[in-house]
């Protein structure tokens, strides 16, 4: 197989599933706009070639750039890049090129908000109330409905960039004050509860072959909007309510031979599972790391694997609570990292700090680490945030 990844370097997991590629058969294949000599060296075993584009944005460049594989190498069996913002210059470029997997008649249900909705619908699975938010009287209409708090998102796109909460008329006025023209919002009932995830892989057929779920301590919008830390912990199995409901979403949308990260709310109160977000893709914020970590498994190589050769696989249970826990560079902690270390380091496995463009939402640094018991993981995690009095 002719695998193109689109974007090998960025972010820098991505090197990891190329690698994985390799191992498995394909001829892998790399556009990006990184110079060739700037590469890391294991991407650059894993790349038969390398063609570089001075703008990634041109699909122009990137015609010229798979024309001329096809021209060198064959067919082009896959063509990926594993990330939310080449949603659709990746459909345009397999519709073009007649490759396997998403086409652009359905890419724009992957990108819209609302248009997810019909498919959530189809699923059974419960959705929060949701208006398309064109202008201040349409908002007041649902608000009729719902009254305040809401959330207001942008309709196409993913993370919690401009997502805000939303609790009385004044801030309302606001937000359509400020509010971009030609970008178009939905509006949410706001839904007192946390997220949690339904992430993993699914084959050609439509099977999920591994699956975990990670629960979020914080809103990402409360911590891009407060310039807060953030934690989750990925959990060693599934809750039946979760799987259920990720299943029923997946067989809706009808995936197939893909990562997917699906994002549900669970309510504080009678913890019913309501309906978010679907991405077709790994999750971000380390969580397949995290997944590895938990599962003792590599989903780089399950996934791989799978693609190249529609490789079985049968999903163990899983050993550990995977925990990501980071800080952001102006809240002063009270334990610096020596002392983080010395009172932790043995359950954390990986900390560094985060590519600037992850770090409103990731944090500034971040420590992933595991442990066989919750309570202890979750001490090591309230640690690490405590702050100064």
């Amino acid at each position: 197989m002719n695998f193109v990844f689109f974007s090998p370097h960025f972010p820098a997991n991505s090197a990891e599933f190329c690698d994985r590629l390799q191992k498995a058969g394909a001829t892998v294949l790399g556009i990006g706009d990184a110079p060739y000599d700037a590469l890391g060296q294991d991407l650059k075993r894993a790349l038969a070639e390398y063609y570089r584009v001075n703008d990634m944005e041109d699909e122009d460049q990137t015609l010229r750039a798979l024309g001329h594989f096809v021209h060198r190498w064959g067919r082009v069996g896959r063509f990926e890049s594993l990330n939310e913002h080449w949603l659709e210059l990746e459909a345009g470029m397999r519709t073009d090129f007649n490759i396997f997997g998403t086409k652009l008649d359905f890419v724009r249900n992957l990108k819209s908000k609302s248009r997810m909705r019909a498919f959530f619908r189809k699923s059974g699975v419960a959705t929060v109330p949701q208006h398309k938010c064109s202008d201040l009287e349409g908002a007041l209409h649902f608000l009729k409905r719902v009254d305040y708090p809401v959330v207001v998102k942008p309709d196409s796109g993913a993370g919690a960039s401009m997502t805000y909460k939303i609790t009385d008329r004044e801030e309302l006025d606001e937000f359509f004050a400020e509010k971009p023209d030609d970008m178009s919002f939905v509006m949410e009932d706001f839904v007192d509860g946390l997220v949690v995830t339904y992430d993993g892989i699914v084959n050609r057929d439509g099977e999920v072959i591994f699956a975990a779920s990670t629960r979020y301590d914080q809103s990402v919008m409360e911590v891009v909007n407060q310039d807060s830390h953030m934690s989750y912990v990925c959990r060693p199995s599934v809750e039946p309510a979760i799987e259920d409901a990720g299943k029923r979403i997946l067989k809706a949308f009808d995936v197939r031979e893909r990562f997917f990260h699906i994002e549900l709310f669970q309510t504080a109160k009678e913890g019913k599972i309501i309906a978010l977000e679907v991405n077709m893709r790994p999750p971000g914020a380390w969580i397949t790391d995290a997944m590895n970590y938990a599962y003792d498994a590599d989903t780089y190589a399950i996934w791989a694997d799978m693609v190249v050769n529609d490789e079985p696989f049968v999903q163990e249970k899983g050993k550990y609570y995977a925990g990501y826990a980071s800080r952001k560079d102006h809240i002063p902690y009270r334990h610096d990292q020596a002392a983080v270390l010395a009172a932790h380091g043995d359950k954390i496995l990986r900390h560094q700090r985060i590519e600037k463009v992850f770090s409103k939402a990731m944090g500034d640094y971040a420590y992933l680490m595991r442990s066989k018991d919750p309570a202890e993981l979750r001490a090591a995690i309230d640690f690490i945030h405590a702050v100064s009095a």
